[in-house]
């Protein structure tokens, strides 16, 4: 790999050599920064114009503008072979492209420190998409600005830095940016992490937040009542997944709250005292000190602590335990070339309570730890489980009817429906790995916690290895849900996107009305997003099935793909067009 041995260099030249190193791979940066150019200029649309009679509409390919106000056009479907060459989708590619062009022809400062090797070429690239949204003026402005400190900075002070510039170039911009993000409502759900626990990032009106923590709060209060020993932040975190469901949430409060009246109730041998004023029943582990008239402390979690307000157009910056804080930013390593720098608000998490950037409350561990009881035992845990899987059982036993005389209704609990993937063994064990779709790998152990503590139907199991066809052009749903099940992920080469109900499935050999029966099928069927699905009918790829996992894909200048459940892997020896 290494043309001298590492061991036989001096600490010094190790240094040396290791900066000499990342030089390098700025310049080939660079030098791909240059492709990118090149291959947007052969196929601008002068160079490849459109046949008479196209039709935009119609799903053929379109010129399109990647790097903002000032670049040229760009033939849509182009990314695609530049992406699958580099290994990298689509999109990325069409980012990459854009970022170029934006240095050429919006940034040419910048653009000139990078090609003098004074600039890191990802830098310049997200101040290219930092300026996206501005005129091709206004970008120019930010260029005079920023092109002399890209490398002499950190990340951090450089992004400060370029956002002041972007407003100064266009502060009406800027303002029109603010309110728009001032207007902004909405609940956003991100990926699942390794550990199978989510975000939910929520912004809605003051009112409906404040009611909803409320609610939260009783559930957790509830959750404490009936026996439930984890920490408060745990408690809420449980009540997420029992407000899910309104009938079974009215239940367990119901249940809770009659626990209380019959834990305080003084009893016949009491003798008499007079009425209190209405007020919160003690808690049933109040230590010794605690009135029995007193009011115990709501355990609503301690009041958010507002930090300053966001800048104006700016989310709070996102922060995770494992990765860079602020003062980490000058170590941050040029982004992975598949990673778009666009944002996307599902993909926005707000970081996680008790670290810098969290927009909540703050979590008291200490407190936490002093609201927790002692941990239930494996008998006191399945017993706990099994009330709290009696009082949904209650709850939607006798559930509340719509309606009046004839026409009315039951209503009955919502139902999700997940699919599973496991093995025998741990199907037959309990023990090991399963992959829940839309989740990714969780442990075995953790199913219980996904599924709940029912209702619940398990379906029986799909044999995949059948092949389904029918005669018709359309797709029956029995016909679409296994293709789901077979291609989890699109089949074009480096595709990114998950295999969703709604997605495109393309004839991979195509559909011919006077043709034989059977052409819908299993075996002949693609999940494609839109894009990928235009580029394969209009873009001159070809695809051909190899045997029942392997598609072959032909780029228009020859190079091939195969796609197979381990991913995309080129074909070493293609026969590449000139």
């Amino acid at each position: 790999m290494f043309e001298t041995d590492l061991t036989e260099l001096s600490t010094a030249d190790l240094l040396a050599s290791a900066a000499e190193q990342r030089a390098e791979a700025n310049r080939r940066e660079a030098s791909l920064l240059e492709h990118a150019l090149e291959y947007a200029d052969r196929h601008h649309p002068d160079t490849c114009p459109p046949r008479p009679g196209r039709r935009s509409w119609q799903g053929r390919e379109r010129a399109v503008v990647l790097g903002g106000d000032g670049c040229p056009e760009v033939a849509e479907f182009a990314a695609a072979e530049f992406g699958a060459m580099l290994g990298i989708s689509a999109g990325a590619a069409a980012n990459l492209i854009g970022q170029a062009l934006a240095l050429r022809h919006r940034l040419p400062f910048t653009l000139a420190r990078v090609r003098s090797g004074d600039a890191t070429p990802w830098r310049a690239c997200r101040i290219a998409t930092a300026c996206l949204t501005l005129s091709q003026e206004a970008a120019a402005l930010v260029d005079k600005q920023v092109a002399a400190i890209v490398d002499s900075v950190t990340p951090l002070r450089l992004e400060n830095i370029v956002k002041a510039a972007k407003w100064r170039a266009d502060p009406d911009a800027a303002r029109a940016a603010a309110e728009e993000k001032a207007r902004e409502r909405g609940v956003y759900v991100a990926q699942s992490d390794e550990h199978g626990t989510k975000k939910v990032y929520i912004r809605a009106a003051s009112g409906d937040v404040i009611r909803f923590d409320a609610t939260i709060a009783s559930l957790a209060d509830a959750l404490k009542t009936l026996g439930d020993t984890d920490t408060l932040p745990h408690r809420r975190a449980k009540a997420i997944g029992i407000i899910a469901d309104p009938v079974y949430t009215e239940e367990l409060l119901r249940q809770a709250r009659a626990q209380l009246l019959t834990q305080t109730d003084p009893g016949p041998e009491t003798a008499p005292q007079a009425a209190p004023a209405p007020s919160p029943a003690p808690s049933p582990d109040a230590g010794p000190g605690t009135e029995a008239g007193a009011e115990p402390e709501p355990e609503h979690g301690p009041e958010p602590e507002h930090g300053p307000e966001p800048e104006p157009g700016r989310e709070p910056e996102p922060t995770f335990g494992s990765e860079p804080g602020p003062d980490d930013e000058a170590d941050r390593d040029a982004p992975h070339p598949s990673h778009s720098d666009l944002p996307d608000p599902l993909d926005t998490p707000t970081g996680t309570p008790g670290e810098p950037g969290w927009p909540g409350p703050r979590v008291d561990s200490d407190a936490a730890d002093a609201d927790a009881g002692e941990p239930l035992d494996a008998a006191a845990q399945r017993a706990f489980d099994a009330r709290l899987a009696q009082i949904k059982h209650d709850a939607h036993a006798t559930p509340p009817t719509v309606g009046g005389g004839r026409s009315a209704g039951r209503v009955r609990p919502g139902q999700t429906e997940i699919y599973v993937h496991l093995t025998d063994h741990t199907l037959a064990t309990g023990d090991g790995i399963l992959r829940v779709e839309g989740l990714g790998p969780l442990l075995a152990t953790q199913l219980a916690e996904l599924v709940g503590h029912g209702p619940y139907t398990v379906k029986p199991v799909i044999d995949l290895n059948d092949a389904i066809p029918v005669d018709s052009y359309e797709i029956p749903d029995r016909i679409r849900e296994r293709v789901k099940l077979i291609h989890p992920v699109e089949q074009f080469p480096y595709g990114t996107r998950e295999t969703h109900r709604a997605m495109d499935l393309d004839h991979i050999r195509p559909y011919d009305p006077l043709g034989p029966p059977g052409q819908t099928g299993t075996d002949n069927l693609a999940p494609l997003r839109r894009y990928t699905h235009r580029v394969k009918t209009f873009g001159r790829w070809k695809v051909r099935r190899l045997d029942r996992t392997t598609l072959e894909w032909t780029t228009p200048h020859g190079y091939r793909f195969h796609v197979t459940p381990t991913g995309t892997h080129p074909v070493t020896d293609p026969t590449a067009d000139s």
